[in-house]
């Protein structure tokens, strides 16, 4: 097995890694690397030292095992000496003889800084920030492959979760009619109380009993229904579109709205939904990524950000076979959603982390194509000299939400990647409903992922 060799492997050589963000993920990964035969996390850039600190304690290393560095030479005789290093100098770091970079910070334009840099000092990459992956990451995988080196999605995020299983899919002769996730928080109903719950909102849901089952009904009009009952929670997330991209960059697939549908459905009821209007569901066509808002109840095992494809079931005996076990297959029986209903952030990326510098291998395909990008679209008029500032743990800018397109050259009146545009200053009023273009927005002074976005139209063609 492909798994076994690499254990084999990791006992023969341990893998230096950088961890460039000391969040959630950081913290995870960090964690679990001191039980990953083979892996060492020798050194952990964070804004604020006292994070990276603070993770290297999480994961269980004493005060006297951890050096802050604020030179190259300190952090090299640190680093001989086994020392866990510590820094907020990004660049210092990528001269250490490390193996790979795993950049999490989430900010687009460090990150491709960061990305940037390791590739030009021969490390691999392994890149869980997808807020730069969107705007240039195929200019990365083209590059690190040129010099041998590989970039990488990373396991226990759903973008590399689910390449892997459109790629598993088409291997066995499965057509992939839909590939996409579930968002990252359930709605969870409470028959009960008549209330719905996604995280922190919570609302009175009192018609829902009516629209829990499709029954003889059509699907699309009680998918609507939902929507319309549930108004109130947020069903699309850029983040959502963002990660979708990347899939559809990565395997080639499409979009069948821009916005994605994002249905609110019950596990049993996704086969049933994402397929074309031909098969019964809502889907224009299929070979196309997009995202499903989980309907449960409390006692109901969760999907929260789990992956799925959706399948046509060409042999519909074997199917029934596989029905009577238990898997989801529509009601037709002309379709099947395999998935996987979980995502372990940091606990599961070893895999990719080893496979890079071990075996030279990505977690995801190898042809990535700019094929997609997502951009702003105004929910609100934003008046010129307004800052797009991206906050919150999901890099929202206020007033703008997301909408995945056919990439193009991001010049005049194109569409200008969120990304991109993310923190730079508007320089006209945009009225609501506008696709915010690259001539409305101001061009930052000196901004590496802009300079990367221009050689990647120019290495694509894009136009």
């Amino acid at each position: 097995m492909y798994l076994e060799s690499l254990i084999q492997s990791a006992r023969e050589r341990t893998v230096r890694v950088l961890l460039m963000g000391a969040g959630e993920y950081g913290f995870s990964f960090l964690a679990q690397s001191v039980r990953t035969p083979g892996l060492e996390v020798s050194a952990v850039y964070a804004r604020r030292v006292e994070r990276g600190v603070a993770a290297y304690k999480h994961a269980g290393q004493p005060d006297d095992a951890i050096q802050i560095c604020g030179s190259l030479a300190q952090a090299q005789v640190a680093l001989a000496a086994g020392k866990a290093i510590v820094s907020d100098d990004a660049l210092m770091l990528m001269r250490l003889p490390i193996d790979i970079v795993v950049e999490s910070t989430g900010a687009p334009e460090a990150a491709a800084v960061h990305a940037d840099e390791a590739l030009r000092n021969g490390k691999h990459v392994a890149m869980v920030s997808k807020e730069p992956d969107s705007v240039v990451g195929p200019l990365f995988h083209r590059r690190a492959k040129a010099a041998g080196l590989v970039y990488t999605p990373v396991d226990g995020d759903q973008p590399s979760l689910l390449m892997q299983m459109v790629v598993w899919a088409r291997l066995l002769g499965l057509e992939v009619l839909c590939a996409g996730k579930s968002s990252e928080y359930d709605f969870v109903y409470d028959p009960a109380a008549k209330r719905v719950t996604s995280l922190d909102r919570s609302i009175e849901a009192r018609d829902l009993d009516a629209l829990w089952e499709f029954g003889p009904r059509d699907v699309r009009s009680v998918v609507e229904a939902r929507a319309r009952a549930l108004a109130a929670i947020p069903q699309h997330t850029v983040p959502d579109l963002v990660e979708m991209g990347l899939v559809a960059n990565a395997c080639g697939l499409s979009v069948d709205t821009p916005a994605f549908h994002a249905p609110i459905l019950r596990t049993s009821e996704i086969a049933d939904v994402l397929v074309p209007t031909s098969m019964g569901g809502i889907l224009g066509r299929g070979g196309v990524v997009d995202v499903v808002n989980l309907f449960r109840r409390p006692d109901e095992a969760s999907f929260a950000g789990g992956v799925f494809v959706v399948v046509r079931c060409e042999d519909k005996q074997t199917w029934e076979v596989l029905r009577a076990k238990g898997h989801v297959v529509s009601r037709s029986g002309e379709a099947a959603m395999i998935y996987r209903p979980s995502h372990l952030l940091g606990v599961e990326s070893a895999t990719t982390v080893l496979s890079a510098v071990l075996h030279g291998r990505s977690s995801g395909p190898e042809d990535v194509q700019p094929r997609f990008d997502v951009v702003g679209v105004t929910t609100k008029a934003i008046p010129a000299g307004t800052q797009l500032a991206a906050t919150g743990h999901h890099h929202k800018i206020d007033g703008v939400e997301g909408l995945l397109v056919p990439a193009r050259k991001a010049e005049g009146g194109n569409p200008i990647p969120f990304y991109m545009m993310a923190n730079n200053t508007l320089v006209r009023d945009v009225p609501a409903g506008s696709i915010i273009t690259a001539e409305m927005v101001a061009p930052p002074k000196d901004s590496r992922l802009w300079a990367l976005r221009r050689e990647l139209e120019e290495t694509f063609a894009l136009r």
